[in-house]
C-alpha cells in the first residue's frame, strides 16, 4: 500500500501590510516642534527688538546722585579754581593738597548734601524730560536726527537748570565757604539749611541767583552731553566692531564729556561767580571785570577737574 505524501503546508497568500511603528508619529511631531521652536524664538526676538524699554523717570537723578558721591571732590576743586583769589593754588593738584592740609580729607566733601539735592532736582528733570520727549518724537520707530536730539536736550536741560538752581547756589557757597575769610563764611550746616537761610536772610530771589547762566549752562551741558552721547554711540556701533556693548557706552560717555565740558566751561565760570556772591551783579559788568583781570584764560578755569568729573 502506497503511502500518500503529505500535503505541503498551506501558506498564506494575503498581501503583507507594513505595520507603522507606534513611535513614528511622535517622532514626526517632535521633529516639527523642534523646527517650530527656533522660528518662535526668532519671532520673539524680533518683537523684543522693536519694543521700547521704559525706565522710571527718576533713574537719571538717582544715577547722578550716586556719581556725585564719587566725583564731588573734583566738583569742589573746580569751583575753588573758578573762584580763586589771592595766593590760592592755581592748579588742580595744588588745590587738592591745600584742601586736605587745611581741612582734612573730609574737606573735599564740603557741600555734598547740597550737591545731592541739586542732582535730585536738576538731573532728574533733565534726564526724565529728555527721555520722555525723545520717546514721543520717535514713537513711529524712526531714528531721531541730530538737530532733534540737540533741540530736545537743550530744552530739557534748561528746565533742569531752573529746577535745581536753589540747590546749586547752596552747593557753590558751601564748597567755597572754607576758602573765605572767617568773617565772611556763612556756615551752612547742610543743603536744606542753606536754602532756608538764604530764604530768610536774602529773600526768595536768592534761590534764583544766577538762574540765567545756570540754565544756559544746563542747556549747553545737556545738548553737548546727551545729544553727542547718542551720536557717538551710533557712530561706534555703525563704524566699529564694538556693537552695543558696555565698552561702547563708556567710550560714548567719555567723548560726550569732553564735548560738554569744553562747551560749558565759560558759562560755568560765570555761574559760579554769580552764585557765590550775595549782592546783585550784572553779567556784562562781571565779564568786563574778569576779562580785564585775567584775560581770555578765565573761560577755561577749572576745565581739568570738570572734565575728570564729567567724562568718566
Amino acid at each position: 500500500m502506497q503511502s500518500v505524501p503529505p500535503l505541503p503546508p498551506t501558506t498564506s497568500r494575503e498581501p503583507s501590510v507594513a505595520a507603522t511603528p507606534a513611535s513614528a508619529k511622535p517622532a514626526v511631531t517632535a521633529a516639527a516642534a523642534a523646527n517650530a521652536k527656533p522660528d518662535a524664538l526668532e519671532k520673539k526676538k524680533a518683537a523684543l527688538a522693536h519694543e521700547r524699554i521704559s525706565y522710571p523717570f527718576w533713574f537719571g537723578g538717582s544715577a547722578s546722585s550716586f556719581a556725585a558721591c564719587v566725583t564731588h571732590p573734583l566738583d569742589l576743586v573746580k569751583v575753588r579754581l573758578q573762584l580763586r583769589t589771592g595766593d590760592a593754588p592755581k592748579n588742580m593738584s595744588g588745590t587738592f593738597v591745600h584742601v586736605v592740609r587745611t581741612q582734612g580729607v573730609l574737606g573735599l566733601y564740603n557741600g555734598l548734601s547740597a550737591s545731592l539735592l541739586r542732582q535730585m532736582t536738576y538731573s532728574t528733570v533733565r534726564f526724565g524730560v529728555y527721555e520722555e520727549l525723545k520717546a514721543h518724537f520717535t514713537a513711529d520707530g524712526h531714528k531721531p536726527s541730530l538737530p532733534l536730539l540737540i533741540g530736545l536736550s537743550t530744552f530739557s536741560g534748561f528746565l533742569g537748570g531752573i529746577s535745581g538752581n536753589a540747590a546749586d547756589v547752596t552747593n557753590v557757597r558751601m564748597q567755597q565757604d572754607a576758602a573765605l575769610p572767617t568773617a565772611q563764611r556763612r556756615g551752612y550746616k547742610h543743603g536744606l539749611d542753606g536754602m532756608f537761610r538764604m530764604f530768610r536772610e536774602e529773600g526768595v530771589r536768592s534761590w534764583f541767583r544766577g538762574v540765567l547762566p545756570n540754565s544756559t549752562r544746563a542747556a549747553l551741558m545737556n545738548a553737548g552731553q546727551l545729544a553727542s552721547y547718542d551720536t557717538f554711540k551710533g557712530m561706534l556701533i555703525a563704524y566699529t566692531p564694538l556693537g552695543d556693548t558696555t565698552t561702547t557706552h563708556f567710550a560714548s560717555s567719555f567723548f560726550a564729556g569732553f564735548v560738554a565740558t569744553t562747551i560749558c566751561s565759560p558759562v560755568d565760570v560765570i555761574k559760579s561767580r554769580v552764585m557765590s556772591t550775595s549782592h546783585k551783579q550784572g553779567i556784562l559788568h562781571l565779564l568786563q571785570e574778569i576779562y580785564a583781570k585775567e584775560g581770555a584764560t578765565w573761560m577755561f578755569k577749572g576745565w581739568v577737574p570738570a572734565f575728570l568729573r564729567l567724562g568718566p
